[in-house]
């Protein structure tokens, strides 16, 4: 058995895990519990504030040769289980073992999308989570982006990058400020590692940014015009959720 496995098995001895749903003993979020969240089976443009269903291009006609290529959001924010989750897994109590739950969400998604753009042959995809502060980093111990984007890395067998991008501005929580807050609250917040040029090696690939909530996208769109200067080839958003958009 893996020292993982035997270290997990000992911590949930000693300090049970319950659903956060039902309250059932075993894991944070029974299996049971996780089908009660409807993923969606279709992609939208991220740039659309009207929903428009796109497909394996990615974004609409009007939106095409923006910083976005498309964004994959395995379902939408208002469900109350949703938001209990993730909630959970960005604030106290910090449910840092919500990311395998949370990535399989994700990737559930991808395939009920169809979209093939895991089946192009010959490309290179990297994984790079959007980076929180360090401040933010030491208070909260961990990078929700970070776990998740690990989890798919593993999964789907592509490498996951977390010495590109940094967030270099301390930033106010995007949670309650209308979008044109948001875009300026976040504007400049990125930087990409220039000390080791040679570290910078997303040139050509297909970059998968991977984020927890996609709400107005100023937070996924900025980190994609700083990504934008190593030259990746596309750059697609990853999220678990997306904030309705009007109908």
């Amino acid at each position: 058995m893996e020292l993982k496995n035997i270290r997990n098995q000992i911590l949930n001895t000693i300090f049970p895990q319950f659903c956060l749903n039902c309250h059932k003993q075993g894991m944070p979020i029974c299996r049971d519990c996780l089908s009660l969240i409807e993923l969606s089976e279709y992609s939208f443009c991220p740039y659309c504030n009207i929903p428009k269903r796109v497909f394996n291009e990615g974004v609409c006609a009007k939106h095409q040769h923006l910083h976005l290529n498309g964004l994959f959001s395995a379902t939408e924010y208002n469900q109350n289980l949703v938001k209990n989750l993730i909630h959970k897994f960005k604030y106290p109590p910090y449910l840092k073992t919500l990311g395998p739950y949370l990535a399989y969400l994700i990737i559930a998604h991808i395939s009920l999308t169809k979209n093939n753009l895991f089946q192009r042959g010959g490309e290179n995809f990297i994984f790079i989570p959007i980076p929180i502060h360090e401040k933010k980093r030491k208070k909260r111990d961990y990078n929700q982006s970070e776990i998740l984007s690990q989890e798919l890395s593993q999964t789907l067998n592509i490498p996951q990058q977390t010495n590109i991008l940094f967030k270099t501005k301390k930033t106010d929580t995007q949670t309650n400020l209308t979008k044109e807050q948001r875009v300026e609250n976040i504007k400049d917040a990125f930087t990409i590692k220039t000390k080791n040029p040679q570290d910078i090696n997303i040139d050509g690939k297909i970059v998968l940014l991977v984020d927890d909530v996609f709400t107005t996208g100023a937070t996924m769109i900025e980190a994609s015009k700083t990504l934008k200067k190593a030259k990746p080839k596309e750059i697609w958003g990853v999220t678990i959720a997306r904030e309705p958009k009007r109908h």
